[in-house]
């Protein structure tokens, strides 16, 4: 069963080239993880410094083991005094309607 995350990463005010940056690095890292269907990085055009990942994993259990993987441990011990905030993860579940 796949699963679709929505991730929300808040850089702190004048730490937003440098999240940026580190962000734009774990693209290419994580489209290449088993079990990554895709990945996109962007940032909010009505919030600067608010970036979103729109992720789709193929099982529930890799996105665990993202989580656990040597880039993105890296990047939150980097950012974590660069963020406003802790990264706000979303699995999402689907609505059904009518």
């Amino acid at each position: 069963m796949s699963i679709d995350v929505v991730a929300v990463i808040t850089a702190k005010p004048g730490s937003e080239d440098a999240v940026r940056e580190a962000l734009r690095g774990l693209v290419a890292p994580t489209r290449e993880e088993a079990g990554c269907l895709g990945y996109d990085l962007s940032e909010s055009a009505a919030a600067p410094g608010t970036f979103v990942t729109v992720e789709k994993w193929n099982d529930p259990s890799d996105l665990d083991l993202h989580m656990q993987t040597p880039h993105i441990q890296s990047a939150l011990a980097v950012l974590g005094s660069e963020l406003a905030a802790a990264p706000a993860i979303h699995p999402l579940k689907p609505l059904v309607v009518g």
